[in-house]
């Protein structure tokens, strides 16, 4: 799936936030990432705020950007229902195996279309709001 990860994220992202201004391109890259486990997309922002600490202009740029690629990360996976398999999404914490764990996208098949319509509609009404960004 591609529209209803690019959809959801962005129009949820705008939705909190109102701000034309933010770097929802990078949200974009990191919804569009599959990543399964919330330890991995909280280590990943961790090492993020541990590498821009400090006032440099170049760290806050960085900072911005990776962090908008962070809440894509998490909006991959509230919106891909990766919180429905509790060994998955809290892995390695969980257990280091993943026996028997059904990948969400695989197992919607076909009921991926009307996920994909749906995030083609919330693209469009995303872009009205939004102009001169998407």
């Amino acid at each position: 799936m591609l529209f209803w990860f690019i959809g959801t994220s962005v129009a949820s992202v705008w939705s909190v936030f109102r701000d034309p201004k933010f770097a929802y391109r990078w949200v974009i890259v990191g919804a569009l990432i599959p990543v399964f486990s919330v330890v991995t997309v909280v280590g990943f922002l961790v090492a993020v705020m541990l590498l821009t600490i400090g006032e440099n202009v170049s760290k806050k740029a960085f900072r911005k950007n990776f962090l908008a690629l962070t809440i894509g990360l998490f909006m991959h996976l509230v919106f891909d229902g990766a919180f429905l398999s509790t060994k998955m999404f809290w892995w390695p914490l969980a257990g280091l195996s993943l026996d028997g764990y059904a990948i969400p996208l695989v197992e919607r098949g076909f009921l991926n279309i009307p996920f994909e319509i749906v995030g083609v509609g919330l693209i469009l009404w995303t872009k009205k709001q939004i102009k001169p960004i998407l």
